[in-house]
C-alpha cells in the first residue's frame, strides 16, 4: 500500500497541529523526495546513521523528532549537512520532522508516552491552563523513593539516570518534559512538586534541585524522546497500511 506525500503531510499536520507552536525548526516536510510513500523509517534524529539504515532498507521517507534547519545554525550546505542532504536527495527520500508538536501531543507525544511507561497519571500541564504546555504534571499511584524511581527508569529506558536529591521526601507528584528541558525545573519548583524529570542536566540544575527541595532526574535526551516518533509511525502503519520500521540509533546523551 502507498499514500501520496501530500496526503500523508496533510494527515500529520492535522494530527499534530504544528501551526500552533513557535518552534526552533520547521515542522512537517523538510526535504522533498518520492511523491508516493509506502516505506517509512522512524527515529529520534535524522543522523547519517539513521539515513544509511533507511537507504539499506529501501525507505522512501524518514520521519523523526529532530530534523534539520534549526534557528541560528549555519545555513551553508557543507560538511555533515551536505552529506546528509546528499543522501536524502540521491535516494529520493522525504525527510519529515516534528519537534515541539511531537513533544506536546497528549496521546502520542514524547511526554505522554514516557509518562505512561513510567506509571505517571497526567493531571495538568507544567504551564497550568495553557493547552500548548510542553511539559506535564502527573502523579504516581503510590509514593516512591527517588532511588526506586531511578530503578524503574533504568528498567524502562535501559539507561541509568542521574539522580539529584532535593531532600528526603518521597515522590508522589512529578513534573516531566523530555529532552533538553532541565530549566523547566523552575516551573516544578513554583508548583511545589516533589520531583522533576527531563532528559539533560546542567551544573545549575543541581543547585536548583538541592536548594529548592525538588528531586531532579536526568534520564537522557535521546532515551526520553524515543517514543513519540515510534508511536506516530505505528499509527501510520495502522491507518494507511504502510511499512514502518523504527530504528534506535544508540546515543548515550
Amino acid at each position: 500500500m502507498s499514500i501520496s506525500r501530500k496526503e500523508l503531510i496533510r494527515y500529520l499536520d492535522q494530527r499534530l497541529s504544528p501551526e500552533r507552536f513557535r518552534d526552533y525548526a520547521p515542522n512537517g516536510l523538510q526535504v522533498e523526495g518520492a511523491g508516493q510513500i509506502s516505506r517509512v523509517m522512524t527515529g529520534v534524529t535524522a543522523s547519517q546513521a539513521l539515513l544509511d539504515e533507511a537507504v539499506a532498507w529501501g525507505a522512501d521517507t524518514v520521519l523523526v523528532h529532530h530534523g534539520y534547519f534549526w534557528k541560528g545554525e549555519n545555513p551553508c550546505i557543507t560538511g555533515m549537512k551536505q552529506r546528509r542532504l546528499k543522501t536524502l536527495l540521491q535516494n529520493d527520500m522525504n525527510l519529515i520532522g516534528y519537534h515541539l508538536p511531537l513533544d506536546a501531543h497528549p496521546e502520542i507525544g514524547n511526554n505522554a508516552m514516557l509518562a505512561a511507561l513510567l506509571g505517571i497519571e497526567i493531571t495538568d500541564g507544567l504551564e497550568s491552563g495553557n493547552p500548548l504546555s510542553i511539559g506535564i504534571v502527573g502523579e504516581f499511584d503510590e509514593p516512591l523513593s527517588l532511588n526506586d524511581l531511578g530503578t524503574r527508569i533504568a528498567k524502562v529506558l535501559g539507561r541509568e539516570p542521574v539522580l539529584i536529591e532535593g531532600g528526603d521526601h518521597l515522590i508522589k507528584s512529578i513534573g516531566l518534559c523530555t529532552g533538553g528541558a532541565q530549566d523547566y525545573i523552575d516551573k516544578a519548583i513554583d508548583l511545589g512538586l516533589d520531583a522533576y524529570l527531563s532528559g539533560e542536566i546542567s551544573e545549575r540544575t543541581v543547585h536548583s534541585s538541592r536548594e529548592n527541595g525538588v528531586h531532579y532526574i536526568a534520564a537522557g535526551h535521546h532515551a526520553t524522546e524515543r517514543y513519540g516518533a515510534k508511536a506516530l509511525g505505528e499509527e501510520l502503519a495502522r491507518e494507511f497500511n504502510l511499512e514502518v520500521r523504527f530504528v534506535d540509533i544508540d546515543n548515550p546523551v
